[in-house]
C-alpha cells in the first residue's frame, strides 16, 4: 500500500495518527435568521471569525454557497445527460419533466464586509465565492467579516433537496432547514482548500467552530437546532418546562413535550407574533434546525457512561403512529451502541425530525418514515424507518465528530457509518434486516463491470453511488470485523481510530494505517482489493482426491522409487503407500495408521513429551484443491460434514494465496470419512458464485427435472 497511500510526514504519521505538526483551522459564527413562512423565504446576517492555526499565509478564503445548486443558472441540470422518454408519462413525471419551469433557490448575497462595515471584496463561482482578503491572513491571525443574505426555501416534495418545506393540505408546513447560510471551506495544511463545486450529491467538508445562532420564527412553532437553548423560558410554556425536566430523568420512555392532541389544537390557530429561539454550540462543524407548529415533541433521557444526554424527537400527527412508538427510542439505542464501539457522545442531544428525506447534521437529522393515512404501516416501512433513524442519528459520529472529507471520499463517512449502523440495528432487533452484510452487495460486485467504480472514488463520479459508498464499504467492514480480525482486534483498533481523529479531518490513509497500527494485522492485501478494486470474490472446491493406506507398493511409488533408485523390497516392512481411491470406491478391509506395526513401534521409542502429543491414528486422508476464479483474496472458510453427521469449521488466513493466487491445496487427515465440504457456508465473503463452493458438487435440477418428479408424486 505504500505505493498507494500518502508519504507520511510530520502532520499525519506512519501509525495513522496526527502529527505533532498537525493543524486544523477554527471558524466562529455569529448570526441571526429570520423566516418568512408565508413566503417560504430565509434570511440571514451571519459575523464571522475565521482563525488561521496553519502555518501558511492565506491570500484568500473559500466559501461554500451550497444553495447557489438551485440557483436559475445553476450548472447542476446541465451536467446530467438526457434522454427523451418518446413512450409515456403519468402526469406527476410529465408536469415535472415538461411543464415546471426552474425554481429560483440560490443566495441572494445582499452584501459582504469587512468587520468595520466597508465593503469586502469577493468573487462568486457558481457554489464557491472566494473572499479576497486585503492582506495575507498570517499564521495566527484572525479574520472578521459579515454577510448579509437571503434565498426562496425549496419544497423538499415536489422538488426534492437535503432540506427546505413541506406543505400540508391544512396550509401549515414543516421547514426543516440545513446548508442554509454561507460557510467556510475546509484548509489543509497538507492539500490546501477543499473547494470542489457542489454538485448536489457529494456532500461536504467543514471546519470546526463555535456557534451563536438566534432564529426567529412565529411563536406558535416548536423548534429544534444543533446547539444549546439559552433562552427557554422565553420560548417554552412552564408546562413544557416541566415536561422537559421531567424527560431528563426518564431513562426509560419517552415524555411528551407537546402531545398530539396539543399539536393538532397549534395546527388550526396561525400567530402573527414572532419568538426568538437562541442556541450556542460549541466544537461544531455545522448547524441545522427545524421548525413547525405542527410538531409533536417527545424525549427521554440516554445514559452514555454516566453522562446524560437527551434523545428526541419531532414529528406531525402523520408520522404516527409509527414515530411515536420507534423513533426517540431508536435515537437513544444509536447514542449507546455507537458510544460502545467510538467514543462517549460528547454533545447534549441528539435530535430525529419528522420529513420524507434522510440528512444528518450535528445532534440534528431529518428522517423518512410515514405510515398510511389511516395509520397502518408495513414491516418494510417500519425498519426503513428505523434504519433510516440509526444511520442518521449515527452520523453524528461520523463524519460530525470523526470529520472526514465528504466531497472527496464519501466512503469514510457514509460507508464506516454504515457499518456500525448494522451492530446498532441488530441490537435493536436482533432479526433486523439491515441489507449491508457481505451476502447484501453480491449482486452489485457480480454485475456489469463497466458500471462499477473502486471504493476509492470521488462520490460525483460512481454510476451506483448506494452500493459503492455505502453497502460495500459496510460490508467490507464488517467481514473485517467478524471474519478476518475478530471482534477484540477490531474494535480496539476502530476504537482507537475514532478516538485519535475526534474532532479532527481523517483521510483514508488515516483510517487504513491506524487499523493495521493498533491491530497487528497486516491488512495490505484487504485495502488494495475491497477498496481500490473492482474484483469480486469467488473462491471454490476444484478438487478433491481421497487416499487410503496399503502396505502394496502402487505404481506411483514405484516411480519414484526408480527414479530415485530406491529398492522397495529392502524397506518392505517399513514403509506405508498412500493409495487414490476412485470417486465412491468402497476399500475393502480399509487400515488405519495404528494397524501397521511399524508405526506403532516407532511411536514407543518416542519420548514422552511426544508420545503424549500423537494423534490418534487418522484413517482417511483427502487432498482438497481450491481454486480462486475471482480477483479478490479472502480467507478460505470451510465447513467439513462426516460420515456420522457431525461438522467442523476451519478458516484459513487469506495469506494461503501468497505463493498461488489461482489455486492452493489442503491435507485433511481424519478417523471419520468427509461426506461433504462446504466453502464460505455462511456467506461472509461476498462470493459471487456459489455453485462452485460445495463438494460433492450439487446439480440444480432444471425445471422439466422438477416436474417430472411432481408428476410422479
Amino acid at each position: 500500500m505504500k505505493d498507494v497511500l500518502a508519504t507520511p510526514n510530520e502532520t499525519r504519521t506512519a501509525s495513522g495518527a496526527p502529527g505533532h505538526a498537525y493543524t486544523q483551522q477554527k471558524v466562529d459564527y455569529v448570526m441571526d435568521i429570520r423566516l418568512d413562512e408565508d413566503k417560504h423565504q430565509l434570511y440571514g446576517d451571519e459575523k464571522i471569525t475565521y482563525h488561521n492555526n496553519s502555518k501558511d499565509y492565506l491570500e484568500y478564503l473559500w466559501i461554500q454557497l451550497d444553495q447557489n445548486m438551485r440557483a436559475k443558472d445553476s450548472k447542476t441540470p446541465d451536467i446530467n445527460s438526457e434522454s427523451f422518454n418518446a413512450a409515456f408519462n403519468g402526469p406527476r413525471t410529465f408536469s415535472n419533466t415538461n411543464l415546471k419551469s426552474r425554481f429560483d433557490g440560490g443566495f441572494n448575497i445582499e452584501h459582504v464586509k469587512n468587520e468595520d462595515g466597508s465593503d469586502l471584496s469577493h468573487t462568486i463561482n457558481q457554489t464557491m465565492m472566494r473572499i479576497n482578503l486585503p492582506k495575507p491572513l498570517a499564521p495566527g491571525e484572525v479574520f472578521k467579516f459579515q454577510i448579509k443574505w437571503w434565498y426562496n426555501i425549496n419544497n423538499h416534495i415536489l422538488d426534492g433537496g437535503r432540506s427546505g418545506y413541506e406543505a400540508f393540505p391544512d396550509g401549515n408546513s414543516t421547514f426543516v432547514i440545513a446548508q442554509f447560510f454561507p460557510r467556510l471551506c475546509v484548509y489543509d495544511n497538507v492539500e490546501g482548500w477543499q473547494n470542489m463545486q457542489f454538485w448536489g450529491r457529494s456532500e461536504f467538508a467543514l471546519e470546526f467552530g463555535d456557534y451563536d445562532v438566534k432564529l426567529t420564527v412565529p411563536s406558535d412553532h416548536k423548534l429544534e437546532a444543533t446547539g444549546v437553548l439559552q433562552n427557554p423560558k422565553d420560548v417554552l410554556s412552564r408546562e413544557q418546562q416541566k415536561r422537559f425536566a421531567t424527560a431528563k430523568k426518564s431513562f426509560k420512555d419517552p415524555v411528551f413535550i407537546v402531545t398530539q392532541e396539543e399539536a393538532e389544537k397549534a395546527e388550526t390557530e396561525r400567530s402573527k407574533k414572532q419568538s426568538t429561539w437562541h442556541f450556542k454550540a460549541d466544537k461544531v462543524r455545522d448547524f441545522a434546525f427545524a421548525t413547525s407548529r405542527k410538531f409533536i415533541w417527545d424525549a427521554m433521557a440516554v445514559d452514555i457512561n454516566g453522562k446524560t444526554v437527551m434523545a428526541i424527537s419531532l414529528y406531525s400527527k402523520e408520522g404516527n403512529p409509527l414515530w411515536e412508538e420507534h423513533s426517540t427510542r431508536v435515537v437513544a439505542n444509536t447514542l449507546e451502541e455507537y458510544s460502545k464501539l467510538t467514543f462517549d457522545y460528547p454533545y447534549n442531544k441528539a435530535v430525529s425530525v419528522h420529513a420524507q428525506m434522510g440528512m444528518e447534521y450535528p445532534m440534528i437529522c431529518f428522517n423518512y418514515g410515514r405510515p398510511n393515512p389511516d395509520g397502518t404501516y408495513s414491516e418494510r416501512l417500519k425498519r426503513g424507518m428505523i434504519g433510516v433513524i440509526t444511520h442518521e442519528v449515527g452520523h453524528n459520529f461520523f463524519p460530525m465528530i470523526v470529520n472526514s472529507d465528504e466531497r472527496q471520499w464519501t466512503w469514510m463517512d457514509e460507508g464506516l457509518n454504515s457499518f456500525v449502523e448494522i451492530l446498532a440495528e441488530l441490537d435493536y432487533d436482533p432479526n433486523f434486516i439491515t441489507g449491508n452484510l457481505p451476502k447484501d452487495i453480491v449482486p452489485y460486485m457480480g454485475g456489469d463491470q463497466s458500471y462499477l467504480s473502486p471504493i476509492m472514488s470521488q462520490g460525483d463520479y460512481v454510476y451506483q453511488f448506494g452500493p459503492n459508498a455505502y453497502t460495500k464499504p459496510a460490508a467490507g467492514l464488517y467481514m473485517l470485523r467478524q471474519t478476518i480480525m475478530g471482534p477484540e482486534l477490531f474494535d480496539h483498533a476502530f476504537r482507537t481510530y475514532s478516538k485519535r481523529w475526534m474532532f479532527k479531518h481523517p483521510t483514508p490513509a488515516d483510517f487504513f494505517r491506524t487499523m493495521e497500527d493498533a491491530s497487528a494485522m497486516d491488512l495490505d492485501w484487504f485495502w488494495r482489493g475491497w477498496f481500490y478494486t473492482t474484483d469480486y470474490t469467488d473462491i471454490g472446491v476444484k478438487e478433491v482426491k481421497r487416499y487410503y493406506l496399503t502396505d502394496q507398493p502402487t505404481e506411483r511409488a514405484k516411480e519414484v522409487a526408480k527414479r530415485s533408485n530406491l529398492n522397495l523390497d529392502e524397506y518392505k516392512d517399513k514403509l506405508v503407500y498412500f493409495a487414490e481411491a476412485e470417486e465412491g470406491e468402497v476399500i475393502e478391509n480399509e487400515k488405519s495408521a495404528s494397524d501397521f506395526k511399524f508405526l506403532n513401534d516407532y511411536i514407543e521409542t518416542l519420548p514422552e513429551e511426544f508420545k503424549s502429543r500423537a494423534k490418534e491414528a487418522p484413517k482417511y486422508f483427502y487432498e482438497v484443491t481450491f481454486e480462486k476464479p475471482g480477483g479478490l483474496v479472502m480467507p478460505i472458510i470451510l465447513e467439513l460434514t462426516y460420515e456420522d453427521g457431525t461438522k467442523e469449521r476451519k478458516t484459513y488466513p487469506a495469506q494461503i494465496w501468497r505463493y498461488n493466487e489461482n489455486e492452493v491445496k489442503k491435507v485433511f487427515r481424519t478417523q471419520k470419512a468427509i461426506t461433504s465440504i462446504v466453502v464460505d457456508p455462511d456467506l461472509e465473503t461476498a462470493d459471487v458464485d456459489t455453485s462452485n463452493n460445495t463438494w460433492p458438487k450439487k446439480v440444480k435440477e432444471n425445471k422439466f427435472d422438477q416436474f417430472k418428479e411432481k408428476v410422479k408424486g
